[in-house]
């Protein structure tokens, strides 16, 4: 039988799985507390639980699966993790550093499928889902990290943008942002929580009638469906007409405030022309409307992008602020490692096949 991550469990399908499993209901709080709080590395560490309650534990789960393979570290701070999934497959972390707390990027799938042409990510095709267990584990190894070096820090947000698509491992991800924001573990406030999405639009009305109340960020990247199809091909399943209205519905649903993530590529969207069109498609929802510009990093096996010029970037933003659209330009974390998403895996393999 193949063991399952404990952290996979919400706190509710643990009480559950204990109770079926002949267990009092208070070793679950026992238990998550172990987990999340004391933070341990095995289920014989958990010292005021009963022998009974670990044996039976241990057939059934493991507390860790992910394995540290490479660990790089920026001036700035940023910490970018290369992990070890049980399979073999490779995942990216990481860990950001800014001013409101420590953030950070997990990743969802090992792949992607969504092959947007400037991303690193998607150069490896999706080769399966991240179980919840192993989403959560990606906190719980940064976290262990930051115990490790004795300053009291703790991981205060997370943003769903690292490697695969959110929304296509919907259930997954909903657990885990169940497991992390749960009052008695970790307790990272859902308005922490900040989850991307190339445009899935399907699952935006799915998303809206969850109810939860973590941020929405759509990589949108070009303002009209010519442009955008040329660089996404999600675009021809989801175009933006039907993108927006799913939109629209999220909005209804819950008046929270959307981030437009829009990745500057030059002389191929960075002209005022898009800036315009841009502005067109966001006027009537500016007030929960927010363009987050993104300076490229570039990719060597995307070559035909290079990163929009500091004025021509400067020019769309205030472009975009005089058409009353709320904005800013996300300069990266980490620019002295490999900074774009998907880019460290992508190179570890390639090694490893030249090997």
């Amino acid at each position: 039988m193949e063991k399952k991550s404990i952290y996979g469990l919400t706190y509710e399908q643990l009480t559950d799985w204990l109770i079926e499993n002949g267990q009092k209901r208070f070793r679950a709080d026992q238990v998550w507390d172990w987990l999340y709080k004391k933070r341990i590395h095995s289920f014989s560490d958990m010292r005021n639980v009963n022998k009974e309650t670990i044996a039976l534990l241990e057939e059934h789960f493991v507390v860790e699966t992910l394995e540290e393979e490479i660990k790089q570290e920026s001036k700035d701070g940023t910490i970018k993790f290369l992990f070890k999934l049980a399979d073999g497959n490779l995942i990216e972390t990481v860990l950001m550093r800014f001013p409101y707390g420590l953030s950070v990027c997990v990743t969802t799938q090992v792949g992607c499928n969504i092959g947007c042409t400037f991303c690193a990510s998607g150069l490896l095709r999706k080769s399966r889902d991240l179980n919840s267990g192993e989403i959560v584990e990606q906190i719980m190894k940064v976290q262990k990290h930051l115990d490790q070096q004795g300053k009291d820090e703790r991981v205060s947000h997370i943003v769903v943008m690292g490697i695969g698509e959110p929304f296509d491992n919907f259930t997954n991800l909903v657990d885990f942002i169940n497991v992390v924001n749960d009052d008695k573990g970790l307790k990272i406030g859902q308005r922490h929580i900040t989850v991307s999405t190339s445009g899935l639009a399907h699952k935006i009305y799915e998303f809206a009638d969850t109810g939860l109340q973590v941020n929405l960020a759509i990589s949108l990247h070009a303002p009209n469906n010519e442009l955008r199809t040329s660089i996404m091909k999600i675009n021809k399943a989801f175009p933006i007409e039907k993108l927006m209205k799913a939109v629209d519905y999220y909005l209804e649903q819950s008046n929270r405030r959307i981030t437009y993530e829009y990745i500057m590529l030059r002389d191929v969207n960075d002209h005022k022309e898009e800036a315009l069109q841009l502005a067109k498609l966001l006027r009537d929802k500016r007030h929960l409307s927010y363009v987050n510009l993104i300076p490229y990093n570039s990719v060597e096996e995307h070559n035909q992008y290079q990163r929009s010029t500091t004025e021509d970037i400067q020019a769309f933003y205030e472009t975009l602020k005089n058409q009353g659209i709320n904005c800013g330009v996300r300069w990266e974390n980490g620019a002295d490692i490999d900074a774009a998403c998907g880019q460290l895996r992508s190179k570890q393999i390639k090694k490893k096949n030249v090997g």
